[in-house]
């Protein structure tokens, strides 16, 4: 890769390693529901002029069909529920979980779209990978944990299906273009139950300065980093960012908020990464060109 390729790929790993620790800080004082309106709301007040601008958003008349799709199963639907889960679980196992889109993704790929067989090194891949969540759920979640990690399941099977929406209906539209039109649908959506939600106080300092850095660094600032990413590396290797997130959002957590890792963690994300690895690695050479956000964008 370039100079500017490392650096933008260095950001985008830290970037979208950092929601899962705010998510955690913000929940502390907000409804879920109102988190995700103000990430949303802040994201779209930033990215719809630049959208505007460049022409990106006339395009989107004619598909707001899976353009609603799209931002239910990838935005509406998976942030509110991850931030409701992060009211129970740690940061570091939150975004370890959903270190297991990209295999769920392969599983989905194979039997709704392509309809190409996996095969041995993918079926392999599969079988690691869920072995990963396996050891991250038997030893690291307690009982009284349990629904928070089905929450954690429909965020991973929302931010799978999202990019086969995206693939299907929205690749040949502006990636800006598309990522500021679920922005407003999703803010819109969530503003009637973030009203009747509002805290009974303002918020401290670290919760209103974590709902902030998500709605500009890691939503309209990460978009745009992404596009210019993309640009330069192409969609496929700039998924590779999948891989690397799960590891920030753990060292996050373990220094700031004081989260434990123990040996059955370690080995549970490198099962995960591996088999996440194997799955879809024999499947890159057919993905599509143009892409508008990677898979499991947090």
């Amino acid at each position: 890769m370039t100079r500017r390729a490392t650096i933008l790929f260095g950001a985008m790993c830290v970037i979208w390693g950092l929601p899962y620790l705010l998510i955690k800080v913000a929940v502390r004082d907000l409804h879920p529901a109102t988190l995700v309106f103000c990430r949303t709301a802040i994201g779209a007040v930033i990215l719809v002029p630049i959208a505007a601008v460049r022409g990106e958003l006339r395009p989107l008349l004619a598909r707001w069909k899976p353009l609603v799709a799209y931002t239910v199963v990838e935005l509406g639907i998976p942030w509110v529920l991850l931030s409701t889960a992060e009211e129970r679980l740690t940061s570091s196992l939150s975004g370890l979980l959903v270190a297991a889109v990209p295999l769920v993704g392969a599983v989905l790929s194979c039997s709704l779209a392509d309809r190409d067989p996996l095969g041995a090194r993918g079926v392999t891949g599969l079988l690691i990978g869920f072995a990963g969540v396996g050891a991250l759920v038997g030893f690291d979640v307690s009982g009284a944990d349990a629904g928070s990690v089905a929450i954690v399941a429909f965020v991973v099977v929302g931010y799978a299906i999202g990019p086969l929406i995206l693939a299907r209906h929205l690749s040949d539209l502006p990636g800006l273009g598309v990522v500021a039109g679920s922005l407003v649908l999703c803010a819109a959506a969530y503003a009637p139950f973030a009203l009747t939600r509002l805290p009974a106080r303002v918020p401290n300092g670290r919760v209103i300065a974590s709902v902030v850095v998500l709605g500009v660094v890691c939503t309209a600032i990460a978009f745009v980093v992404f596009f210019h990413l993309i640009a330069e590396i192409g969609p496929v290797h700039a998924t590779v960012i999948t891989y690397v997130n799960p590891a920030v959002a753990v060292v996050l957590g373990v220094v700031f908020l004081g989260e434990g890792f123990g040996f059955a963690t370690a080995v549970g994300f490198a099962l995960i990464l591996l088999g996440s690895y194997l799955a879809t690695s024999a499947r890159r050479g057919t993905a599509p060109r143009r892409a508008a956000v990677p898979v499991g964008e947090p």
